[in-house]
C-alpha cells in the first residue's frame, strides 16, 4: 500500500530511495518562501493601514490584515499535499447571500478566520525561519560537504577548497573523507526533513483544518440543507400536479365534451368522421395527461396517504399484487413520496422484467422508521445497476437518510427492502 503521508513513509523501508525526502524538502523550502512573502505583505499592509487609519483610508487595509489568514491558509492546505495525501478540509461556510458585505460578515463571525489569522502570524514570524534553517542544516550543508572533491577539482584547481566556508581542505584524502561524511549526514538529514515536515504539517492541520466538532456541525447543517431541498422539490412537484390538474386537464375535459356534442349534432359524412377522430385523439391525450399527472405526484397520495396510493398502484399493475401496509396516520410528505415512487418503480420492473405471476407489497412503521418490502415470485437476477430505474430512487431515499437493499438470487424470489427514518404526522388534523 502506498504511504498516505511522510510519517507512514518513514516507518517503511526504502524511505531514502523514495521521493518522500525530496517532497519533505520541497514542503519546507516552499514554506520558507511563502512565510517570507506573508511576513512582508502582512507587515507592509499593517504599517500602511496604521499610518492611514487617521484619515479612514487605512481602515480597509486593517481589515485586509485581519483577513490575511484566509489566503495564507488556502495556500497551506494545498502545500500540505506534498507530504500528506489526506486533504485538509476548508472550514469556511458559504455566505447565505451574494456580495462582498455578506462574505465579510460571514468570515468575521467564524472562529476559523481568527484561528487562521493566528496561524498566519505564527507562520510569518516563527515557522518559516525554522523551515529555512532545517533545509539549510539537513540538506544544503551535507550536499556542500559531499561536493567537496568536485569543488576542490574545479574551483580550487586541485589544491584546496573551503568546507562550508569555514575550514580549508588541502589534501585529497581529507576531501574524500569529508565527502563521505557529507553523504552520511545527507542520509540522516533525509529523516530529519521527514520528521520536521511531518511535525509542521501536523501543526498546520491543527491550526487551520476543522476539528471533529466543527465537522460534525457541518454534517448536521448539510443534512438539514439536503432535507430542505427534498421538501422544496416535493412542494414543487405538488404545485405542478395541481396546475396541470386544475388547468390543462380541465380544459381538455371541456374540449372533449365539446367535440362529443359536436359529433352528435353533425350529420353523417366526412365532417362527422373528422369530429369522431378528433374526439378519440382528445380522449387519448386526456388519458396520457392523467397518467403524467399521476407520475408527477398522484393526487391520491396527497389526499389519502401512502397506503391508498400504493393500493392504487397495485390496482393498475399488470400482474396481481397483494398489499399489506400497517400504517396509521400520515408520514412526512417527502417520505411518502419517496416510498410511493420506489414501490411504483419496483412494480413496473416486476411486470416488465421478472416473469413473475404475483407480487406482494408489505410494510409498516415502527421504532421511528418506515419499512417497506416488495417481493415477487419471478426468475430473479435483478441488478440495481442494470438500468432498472432504482438507482435514482435510491439516491432520493438516501437524501432522507434511508436505504434500499435488493436481494435477487437467480431463480428468485426477488425482495426489495426500503427503510426510511421518520415520525408519524397527521397533516389533515
Amino acid at each position: 500500500m502506498h504511504p498516505r503521508n511522510v510519517w507512514h513513509a518513514m516507518a517503511g523501508p526504502g524511505f531514502l530511495l523514495s521521493a518522500w525526502p525530496w517532497r519533505a524538502a520541497g514542503y519546507l523550502l516552499s514554506g520558507a518562501v511563502t512565510g517570507a512573502v506573508a511576513l512582508v505583505m502582512i507587515a507592509a499592509t499593517a504599517a500602511a493601514g496604521a499610518v492611514l487609519a487617521l484619515v479612514l483610508v487605512g481602515v480597509p487595509l486593517l481589515v485586509l490584515v485581519a483577513l490575511a489568514g484566509i489566503p495564507v491558509a488556502w495556500v497551506e492546505r494545498r502545500r500540505m499535499r506534498l507530504i500528506d495525501a489526506d486533504p485538509a478540509v476548508d472550514p469556511h461556510r458559504a455566505p447565505l447571500a451574494h456580495g462582498l458585505w455578506a462574505w465579510l460578515t460571514t468570515r468575521t463571525r467564524e472562529q476559523a478566520t481568527w484561528r487562521e489569522l493566528g496561524h498566519a502570524l505564527l507562520f510569518a514570524v516563527v515557522l518559516w525561519p525554522v523551515d529555512a534553517l532545517v533545509v539549510a542544516v539537513a540538506l544544503l550543508c551535507p550536499l556542500s560537504m559531499a561536493a567537496t572533491p568536485l569543488l576542490m577539482a574545479t574551483v580550487g584547481g586541485g589544491q584546496e577548497t573551503k568546507v562550508l566556508k569555514q575550514w580549508t581542505v588541502t589534501t585529497w584524502p581529507s576531501a574524500l573523507a569529508i565527502a563521505v561524511l557529507g553523504v552520511v549526514l545527507l542520509m540522516l538529514g533525509g529523516y530529519a526533513l521527514g520528521v520536521v515536515a511531518g511535525a509542521r504539517s501536523g501543526l498546520t492541520r491543527l491550526l487551520i483544518a476543522p476539528g471533529e466538532a466543527e465537522l460534525g456541525t457541518r454534517v448536521v447543517e448539510l443534512t438539514r440543507s439536503r432535507l430542505r431541498l427534498v421538501d422544496a422539490f416535493e412542494a414543487e412537484r405538488r404545485r405542478i400536479e395541481r396546475d396541470l390538474h386544475d388547468g390543462a386537464q380541465q380544459r381538455l375535459v371541456g374540449l372533449t365534451m365539446t367535440l362529443g356534442l359536436a359529433r352528435l349534432d353533425a350529420p353523417a359524412g366526412p365532417v362527422a368522421d373528422q369530429l369522431a377522430k378528433a374526439h378519440r385523439e382528445a380522449d387519448e391525450v386526456l388519458a396520457e395527461l392523467r397518467e403524467l399527472i399521476r407520475g408527477i405526484h398522484p393526487k391520491v397520495l396527497s389526499d389519502h396517504g401512502l397506503p391508498a396510493a400504493v393500493a392504487d398502484a397495485a390496482d393498475r399493475s399488470a400482474i396481481p399484487v397483494d398489499v399489506d401496509l400497517a400504517l396509521s396516520g400520515r408520514l412526512p410528505q417527502a417520505v411518502e413520496a419517496a416510498a410511493y415512487f420506489v414501490v411504483r418503480e419496483a412494480l413496473t420492473n416486476v411486470a416488465r422484467h421478472s416473469g413473475a405471476s404475483r407480487a406482494e407489497v408489505s410494510g409498516g412503521h415502527r421504532d421511528g422508521r418506515l419499512f417497506l418490502q416488495v417481493r415477487d415470485n419471478g426468475r430473479g437476477g435483478a441488478d440495481t445497476g442494470a438500468g432498472t430505474g432504482l438507482t435514482g430512487l435510491a439516491d432520493r431515499v438516501a437524501a432522507l437518510d434511508g436505504r434500499i437493499s435488493l436481494s435477487s438470487p437467480p431463480g428468485g424470489p426477488t425482495l426489495l427492502r426500503v427503510e426510511i427514518p421518520c415520525v408519524r404526522t397527521d397533516r389533515s388534523a
